[in-house]
């Protein structure tokens, strides 16, 4: 293997194009039978819970008229509606499942809409329908959906880290772009795409493109048969400069409706689905890119966010703040906490606070340090996975990121954030390419993607995409998902030292 080469996760050869639909179906299915025994549970678990064993009715009234239904019908009614709804707006389809929000935006909207939907009938029809029951049954089967579908996603990762159920994709384009492209793939094995070979133009069989094991299947004319070579079922076109005027519409029309996909890869990556918009123009099919926008808002929204779950945060975790700062004290000599200026929102520097984990000279001493091999970090973050100067004590609460739990008074003091960028030294921003100081249009934060996809594992490059991810793609969603694999991350102590 060559240096830098990407790896690939071993894929059965026994896969084909029908088997991979298959286990698209399958897994389709999987969930759909999932998703009917929780709706079952919840709506008539609430009916039951609400009105007993007996036969309760709601009631219509229709002018002097008055007629009833039984709430077992009606139960009956919405979970079909409910199941309906959740396969119109295809939450359970290929390509929402396995990664991002997309799968749980879907379930949370259409729910909304149907019990909204449920409230209005009922006032313009006069139907009186038990308030409890709705209450209980809406947030119960919204809850339980959304926890069933995380934890398929949970067995549907695993078994793609094993190279299964994924699907299998044959890149076409110029050499520099597939390899971008499968870089891109490759560090997203949850997304389901799996490489398995290329078109290039040059055509140049039993070989690899350069840097990777994607083997080269042939020239750019000879897709189907490369598809049938490699078991592919997908083609992505990584590029199309190299591609005459009419070749993707000749690909899409080689490939078997339903069975074989293609997919449009544009040489933009690091862009989230909000900013991106497909507009159909004289048949052409042009993408808009919205522009990053901070608007007073979203800034007001992610405040309030900040305050209130800070301000919760530091009345529970208390008792543990007070237990680490006495074991700190008696630990070693010195202050209990670190006080570090590092650089935030703007470019303005801020005092940042953590519970001291290493030795009063810790700063005097790192120069030498740095001229020892450094085993961890990158060029600009310095690391040691067993830095001398961490104390007994500091060594257990960095393994579990305690030591960062002062920084919750930095957010509620309104110079970090709870999700953001990562705040760098002044030292270090010394450092920055001009593009790097983007990431200053977002308050830092004690959490944030670069957290939760490495931390002190990732190269600079990595960190620096990251952040620059998350500053240009900012969304609400996406801080409730950050701190939820932050978590799993500390838990986890990945590249916490």
């Amino acid at each position: 293997m060559t240096a830098g080469a990407i790896s690939r996760p071993a894929v059965s050869t026994k896969t084909t194009s029908s088997r991979t639909f298959d286990w698209r179906r399958q897994y389709a299915g999987l969930v759909a039978i999932s998703d009917l025994i929780v709706l079952v549970w919840a709506v008539f678990g609430t009916q039951l819970v609400w009105f007993g064993l007996g036969s309760a009715e709601l009631s219509i009234r229709e002018d002097s008229r008055l007629s009833t239904i039984s709430y077992w019908v009606f139960s009956a009614g919405l979970v079909v509606v409910w199941m309906l709804l959740l396969a119109t707006f295809d939450t359970r389809g290929y390509r929402v499942i396995g990664a991002g929000t997309t799968e749980y935006k879907r379930i949370v909207g259409l729910s909304t809409r149907l019990f909204g939907g449920i409230a209005i009938l009922a006032f313009l029809f006069r139907v009186d329908v038990a308030r409890g029951y709705l209450l209980i049954a809406f947030p119960l089967g919204l809850a339980v959906l959304c926890l069933t579908r995380w934890l398929w996603r949970q067995w549907l990762i695993t078994k793609r880290a094993n190279g299964e159920w994924v699907a299998r994709v044959l890149l076409v384009g110029s050499e520099q772009s597939v390899a971008t492209i499968a870089r891109e793939l490759g560090r997203n094995s949850s997304a389901g795409y799996h490489v398995v070979g290329a078109c290039v133009p040059s055509g140049r069989v039993a070989d690899t493109i350069d840097g990777t094991e994607i083997p080269i299947m042939g020239s750019i004319d000879a897709v189907e048969q490369a598809m049938r070579a490699c078991g592919a079922d997908t083609v992505a076109v990584t590029s199309t400069d190299d591609l005459p005027a009419d070749k993707v519409k000749q690909i899409s029309w080689g490939l078997q409706p339903g069975r074989e996909h293609l997919v449009l890869a544009p040489s933009i990556v690091d862009i989230a689905g909000p900013r991106l918009m497909t507009r159909p123009v004289a048949g052409l099919p042009l993408i808009h890119v919205e522009t990053p926008r901070f608007t007073l808002g979203q800034g007001i929204v992610k405040r309030t966010v900040d305050l209130v779950l800070t301000g919760v945060g530091i009345a529970l975790l208390s008792p543990i703040l007070l237990l680490v700062a006495l074991m700190v004290r008696l630990d070693s000599p010195g202050p209990i906490l670190f006080r570090q200026t590092r650089v935030g929102l703007g470019g303005e520097t801020f005092t940042m606070l953590k519970f001291r984990s290493m030795v009063i000279d810790a700063e005097e001493r790192l120069q030498a340090l740095r001229d020892q091999a450094q085993d961890a970090g990158n060029d600009v973050l310095f690391k040691m996975k067993d830095d001398p100067r961490i104390t007994r004590v500091g060594s257990f609460i960095r393994r579990f990121s305690l030591d960062e739990l002062p920084q919750l008074f930095n957010v509620f003091g309104g110079s970090m954030s709870l999700v953001g960028p990562r705040p760098p030294l002044v030292q270090e921003v010394e450092l920055y390419d001009p593009h790097v100081h983007r990431r200053f249009l977002a308050k830092p934060g004690i959490t944030g993607l670069w957290q939760v996809s490495g931390r002190s594992n990732l190269s600079w490059d990595d960190t620096v995409r990251l952040d620059l991810y998350y500053v240009e793609n900012w969304s609400l969603t996406g801080d409730v998902a950050i701190l939820a694999k932050t978590v799993k991350a500390v838990l986890a102590r990945d590249g916490a030292f």
